[in-house]
C-alpha cells in the first residue's frame, strides 16, 4: 500500500515559466521570484499525491524528492549528541512515522556499539510499516574500503530494503593532503568498492564524492560515470564544507547531469552542509536543477555548523512547491515533525534555538503589537504555514484547563493536543509529575508540559534513578547534600557530601555512589516560562574519564564520546541532579553495551 501526502495546488505565476529540460531556469527563478500573498493551508485545494514504489536508481514520478535523514549518523557526530541503542531505535521509529524515505541508521565499522544499533534498526524500522504502508531503506556508511563495506552490509542486511553508502574525497585539497592518492588511484578506488558492495548481495549502493562543492567538474563527471558503470544506484553530491552558494550549487547539479555518462540510470542526491548559513538554499537549488533525493538531518544537527535541516526543506517543498519549485513534493507526514524535533532535541541535549524556522519556540509567536493586530484581523498577514501543519495545535478547543484536581485522561487529551500521543507507563509517570507540580503552581502553561513530557519520556534507560536529594546551603557555611538513588535492582543507596555550592555538592554526592570517574564539560540552566514559579530545565555533559571512543566517518581520527542529559523540575537542584544522573545512565548504558563485544570499540577501521 503506498502512502499519502498532502500538498497543496497554488496557480502558477504567470511571469514565471518552467523549463523541465532546463532545470537552470527553474533555480533562477527560486532565487529571483517576488513571492505572491498566500498561506500554506490544508483548507487550499489540498491535491492527494501517493508516494511511488520504490526502485533504487528510479522515481516513477519525475516530481517527487526522496527524503534521506542522517540525523542518526551525521547528526550524531555533532559534539554531545551521542545517544543510547534505545534512543537511536526510538528516533528511527520516530523517522519511520515521519515518512522519511531512507533512514541513514549509523557508520557501523566506527565501532561495535554503532554497528549493533544500526542491525536493530534494520531488523525492526526495516521491517515495520507505519501506518500509512510505508516501509523506509534503511542505510549504512561506510568508506571506500572492504572492511567498512563488509560492516555496512553485516548491519544493513536485515533490513527489507538495505542500502550501502560509501564515499571518497574528490577535491585536490583532500586527496593531495588527506588520502594521499592520485586522481587515478581515487577512481580505481571508488569503481572498485561500489562493484565489491555489489558483488557481496547489496543491490542498492549510493556513492558520493566528498568535497563535491570544491572538485574539479571534469573529474567529478569521470568518477562518477566509472561508479554507474560499477553499479551505483545514486550518486550523492556532498558539499562537505558548505562552500557554495546556491547558484554555484544549482550549476553543479544541472551540469553533472548534462555531462555524466549513464546518468539517467540514477538517483541524484545533494547533501550540504550549513557553514555559511546556506544549506537549505543550496538543497532547494539542487533539487530545482534535478536532485531527486536530498539528504537532511532533525533540526539541522551535524558536523560543525549542521546540515541542510529536514523541517525547512519539506516545508519550504509543502509551502512553495506547487507555486515556484516546479511541483516537486515529497511523502513526509509533516504532522509528526514537531515531534520529531523534541525527541532528537532532547535525546542528543542539543537545544533549538527560540527563533529557529519551523519549530523554533518562536516560530509562531507573536510580540509586536503590529504584528498582533494584524493576526487578530488575519492570520495571513503573517503567518505563511498554519503550526497544525507541523503538528503543534496550542489551541485548546476543548476548553479544558489544567490544574491539580485534573484526571488522567484531561491530561493525555492535553498532550494530543500538544502533539504528543502517549499511553500507558509513559502517561502515568507523566501524570504524577503533572500532580506534583500542580500542587506547587497555580496555572501550569503547555512550556511546563512539555518540559515534563521531555523530562519523564524522553529519559535513557536507568542504571540509576534518583529518589531523594536535600541539600543545605547559604552564606553561612558549606553547601552540603543528601541524595539518596537506587539501582536498577531496585537497592536504595545514600551518600552526604560538601561541595562549593548546593549542586556541587549534590554531584559529588552521587559520584560516591555511582564510582564512575567523569568530567563535566558543560552545565546550563534556564527557566521554562515567565515567573518565580517557573520550571527550571537544566543540560548537562559530561565525559567519562575513561572515555569511550569511536572512528570518526570523515576523517578517519579517533575521537572521545561525551554523553548529555536533561533535566526538569521546579527546584533548580533537583533539576540540575536529574539532568546528571540522565547523562551518568546515557554513558553507562553505552558502556555495557560495549562491553558485550570481545572486540574492543575503539579499534582500528582499515
Amino acid at each position: 500500500m503506498a502512502s499519502i501526502t498532502i500538498n497543496h495546488s497554488f496557480s502558477r505565476n504567470p511571469n514565471i515559466s518552467f523549463h523541465p529540460q532546463n532545470p537552470l531556469i527553474q533555480t533562477q527563478a527560486l532565487f529571483n521570484f517576488k513571492p505572491s500573498i498566500s498561506k500554506c493551508s490544508p483548507i487550499i485545494h489540498c491535491a492527494i499525491r501517493r508516494r511511488p514504489e520504490y526502485t533504487p536508481s528510479h522515481i516513477p514520478d519525475p516530481n517527487y524528492i526522496r527524503i534521506f535523514d542522517t540525523t542518526l549518523r551525521d547528526g550524531e557526530q555533532s559534539p554531545g549528541a551521542t545517544m543510547t541503542t534505545k534512543e537511536k531505535l526510538d528516533v528511527a521509529r520516530q523517522l519511520a512515522k515521519l515518512g522519511v524515505d531512507i533512514i541513514e541508521a549509523g557508520f557501523p565499522a566506527s565501532s561495535e556499539a554503532d554497528l549493533e544499533a544500526v542491525k536493530l534498526i534494520a531488523k525492526e524500522v526495516g521491517n515495520g510499516v507505519n501506518e500509512e504502508g510505508h516501509v523506509p531503506v534503511i542505510c549504512g556508511l561506510a568508506r571506500c574500503n572492504k572492511r567498512d563495506i563488509d560492516k555496512a552490509w553485516e548491519a544493513v542486511k536485515y533490513a527489507k530494503k538495505p542500502r550501502i553508502h560509501t564515499f571518497i574525497a574528490t577535491s585536490e585539497i583532500h586527496m593531495k593532503f588527506k588520502l594521499k592518492m592520485s586522481r587515478d588511484e581515487v577512481v580505481e578506488k571508488a569503481r572498485s568498492m561500489v562493484a565489491y558492495a555489489r558483488s557481496i548481495g547489496c543491490e542498492d549502493v549510493e556513492f558520493s564524492p566528498e568535497d563535491a562543492g570544491r572538485s574539479d567538474p571534469e573529474f567529478l563527471y569521470h568518477i562518477l560515470g566509472e561508479v554507474i558503470k560499477a553499479g551505483a544506484t545514486t550518486l550523492n553530491i556532498p558539499d562537505t564544507v558548505g562552500y557554495t552558494v546556491p547558484s554555484e550549487f544549482g550549476k553543479l547539479i544541472a551540469d553533472i547531469k548534462a555531462n555524466t555518462p549513464g546518468i539517467g540510470d540514477v538517483i541524484i542526491s545533494t547533501h550540504c552542509q550549513n557553514d555559511l548559513g546556506l544549506s537549505t538554499a543550496n538543497t532547494l537549488a539542487g533539487a530545482c536543477a534535478g536532485a531527486r533525493q536530498v539528504e537532511v538531518t532533525i533540526n539541522g544537527i551535524g558536523e560543525r555548523a549542521g546540515n541542510a535541516s529536514l523541517e525547512e526543506v519539506v516545508m519550504a517543498l509543502k509551502c512553495r512547491g506547487e507555486q515556484v519549485l516546479g511541483g516537486l513534493y515529497t511523502g513526509i507526514n509533516t504532522q509528526h515533525i514537531l515531534m520529531s524535533s523534541k525527541m532528537v532535541e532532547e535525546y542528543t541535549g542539543l537545544h533549538v534555538q527560540p527563533h529557529k524556522a519551523i519549530v523554533g519556540a518562536n516560530a509562531f509567536a507573536h510580540e509586536s503589537g503590529i504584528h498582533q493586530d494584524g493576526m487578530l484581523k488575519h492570520k495571513d498577514t503573517y503567518e505563511i504555514i498554519s503550526p497544525e501543519d507541523i503538528g503543534l495545535n496550542r489551541v485548546n478547543e476543548s476548553g479544558i484547563v489544567l490544574g491539580k484536581l485534573s484526571g488522567r485522561h484531561a491530561l493525555q487529551a492535553k498532550m494530543l493536543e500538544l502533539g504528543y500521543d502517549i499511553e500507558g507507563k509513559e502517561l502515568e509517570d507523566l501524570f504524577w509529575r503533572f500532580k506534583s507540580v500542580a500542587e506547587k503552581k497555580k496555572k501550569i502553561t503547555d512550556d511546563d508540559l512539555i518540559a515534563l513530557m521531555s523530562d519523564e519520556v524522553f529519559q535513557p534507560q536507568f542504571v540509576w534513578q534518583l529518589e531523594n536529594v536535600q541539600v543545605t546551603c547559604g552564606s553561612l557555611g558549606l553547601s552540603t547534600a543528601t541524595v539518596k538513588l537506587i539501582d536498577a535492582d531496585g537497592q536504595e543507596h545514600v551518600s552526604c557530601s560538601v561541595g562549593t555550592g548546593p549542586v556541587d555538592a549534590a554531584y559529588k554526592a552521587v559520584d560516591l555512589i555511582v564510582k564512575v570517574p567523569v568530567a563535566l564539560l558543560e552545565y546550563s540552566l534556564n527557566a521554562v516560562t515567565e515567573g518565580i514559579d517557573a520550571i527550571a530545565s537544566t543540560r548537562v555533559l559530561i565525559r567519562g574519564e575513561n572515555g569511550h571512543t569511536s572512528t570518526h566517518a570523515l576523517t578517519g581520527e579517533t575521537v572521545h564520546r561525551s554523553f548529555s542529559g536533561t533535566g526538569a523540575d521546579m527546584d533548580i537542584v533537583i533539576s540540575s541532579v536529574r539532568a546528571y544522573i540522565g547523562a551518568l545512565n546515557k554513558m553507562l548504558s553505552f558502556r555495557k553495551l560495549v562491553s558485550k563485544h570481545s572486540k574492543p570499540e575503539g579499534s582500528a577501521v582499515v
